[in-house]
């Protein structure tokens, strides 16, 4: 079942993906964001070229714990295809300081 993260920012951060929005995603991220992909710390930007942005990424959330802050999804990109993900968000001052994700 597809739904909406309940989380506002959590929502932006997805519905950028799905829109291919690179100024929308980077307006959610705090200036200082990191992130870490299978529990190793990556560097967003080159990350996000190249697994989201570059790839068409996509988004298709399938549940959420902590108030949307912790979300199951399918992930889709044109270099690996469809896979189940889990995401972890940090949010600060109302943008993403950190994410986490790997296949769940």
């Amino acid at each position: 079942m597809t739904q909406q993260p309940t989380n506002p920012v959590v929502q932006a951060f997805v519905a950028a993906i799905n829109a291919g929005d690179r100024a929308a995603f980077d307006a959610v991220l705090a200036e200082d964001a990191t992130m870490s992909d299978d529990g190793t710390d990556r560097d967003l930007a080159a990350w996000v070229d190249k697994e989201i942005f570059s790839a068409d990424g996509r988004m298709t959330v399938e549940s959420e714990e902590d108030g949307g802050l912790a979300l199951v999804a399918t992930f889709t990109n044109s270099t690996w295809g469809a896979m189940r993900t889990r995401w972890r968000f940090t949010v600060r001052d109302g943008r993403i300081a950190r994410f986490d994700t790997g296949q769940a």
